[in-house]
Formats: structure tokens, C-alpha cells, sequence
């Protein structure tokens, strides 16, 4: 999709599978990771302009990171398998008079969207899936990121302690995940915000070059 060019026309939505206990949290309003506004990596993204083209956010939720593009003039495409999550991203861009489109969507039919994006953000989903899924996550991914195209991956960290929450990823994990088509630019240690904790958890901020 060329820069500045506006999503066309959304593909027959593709439910996802598994989204009940997602969609459950937002229905009930407790996402504990919907915390309202960009995390603090994707904010700098921006203001670093290094939200590239166009940009798809994956596991978008209510789309703050969607709208964050949006609101840097990309032309940007949000996708989730749940549907509470997506009405009400669709509702913010209408309230905050920006263009982003938003698509009930499982995360791993990608390749389904038919469509080439420039920069990628995954905040939180990458480390939901089974091992047995990251094999079709990846090469859906690989088939939708533009040559020269950037996916960023937020997600926790085997660093932090505890059992509590979602799965932890070691740095191994996303090398070898991403092995094929890729080429790790960095893998940083940050902090992902979360709702019940000011100091969020430890994660890491993955930048992966598609070659």
C-alpha cells in the first residue's frame, strides 16, 4: 500500500478462533491490558517518525496503536478476534475524527488480508500463542510485511518474575521464530504498561527487518 494512501474497501471479516476469553475482558471492561493510550515504545515510534507506510496492528484491541498511526497520517489497519474490542475502536476513530479501519480478525489467517504493510506493532500478542501456533503466526506475518518492512514486538519478558499473567518469552524464543525472512535489528529490555501495576512488567521491544 502506497504511503498516505487510505485502506480500501475491508475484505469479508475472518473471525478468529479462541478469542472468547479476550473478548469476555472487554465486554466486562477488564482488559488489564487496554490501559487507555499507546504504550510508551509505540508513542516513541511515533514521535520518532519511525511508523513507517502503512501500518497494520495486530491483537490491536481498541486500537490505540491503530489511531496513533492514524493520527500520523498513516494509513492504518487494525485487526482483533474480538468483536467488543473492534466496536469500540471504530468508535474512537469516529470520535476523534480520524480514518483507520478496523477488521474482526483471526491472527492467524494473515496472509488472508491479502495486503502488504509497511510497519507492523504487536503489543501483547505474540506471546498468547501455543508454540504449535507461532509457525502459521510467523509466515502470515512474513506474507503481509512488505521487503524492507519493519514488525515490532512487545511482549513480556522471561525477566520478570513470577507466575502471574501471560506467558514469558526469552530472546531465543523470537530468533528462532523469526528466522526465515527476517533479520533482528534489536531486542530491547522495556517496560509494558498494564492497568493494575504503575510500574507494568518487564518485556521485551523486538525490531525485526523483513529481507
Amino acid at each position: 500500500m502506497a504511503q498516505g494512501q487510505q485502506p480500501q474497501g475491508p475484505p469479508a471479516e475472518h473471525p478468529a478462533r479462541g478469542a472468547d476469553g479476550f473478548e469476555a475482558s472487554y465486554v466486562a471492561g477488564e482488559a488489564p491490558w487496554d490501559i487507555g493510550r499507546p504504550q510508551a515504545v509505540f508513542q516513541a515510534l511515533a514521535d520518532e517518525g519511525r511508523l513507517a507506510g502503512s501500518v497494520l496492528d495486530v491483537g490491536c484491541g481498541t486500537g490505540e496503536h491503530a489511531l496513533l498511526a492514524a493520527a500520523a497520517g498513516r494509513p492504518a489497519t487494525g485487526i482483533d478476534g474480538a468483536p467488543t474490542a473492534i466496536a469500540i475502536a471504530r468508535g474512537k476513530a469516529d470520535q476523534r475524527g480520524l480514518v483507520a479501519r478496523f477488521l474482526v480478525w483471526d491472527a492467524l489467517a494473515l496472509a488472508r488480508l491479502a495486503e502488504s504493510f509497511d510497519t507492523v506493532l504487536d503489543c501483547g500478542l505474540f506471546h498468547v500463542f501455543e508454540d504449535r501456533d507461532r509457525p502459521a503466526f510467523e509466515a502470515g506475518l512474513r506474507a503481509v510485511t512488505a521487503i524492507g518492512g519493519r514488525y515490532h514486538l512487545l511482549c513480556f519478558s522471561d525477566q520478570e518474575p513470577g507466575e502471574w499473567g501471560p506467558r514469558r518469552i526469552g530472546q531465543e524464543e523470537i530468533r528462532a521464530t523469526f528466522h526465515r525472512g527476517w533479520r533482528v535489528e534489536e531486542i530491547a529490555s522495556v517496560r509494558i504498561e498494564t492497568t493494575f501495576d504503575s510500574e507494568g512488567a518487564r518485556a521485551w521491544h523486538a525490531t525485526l527487518l523483513r529481507v
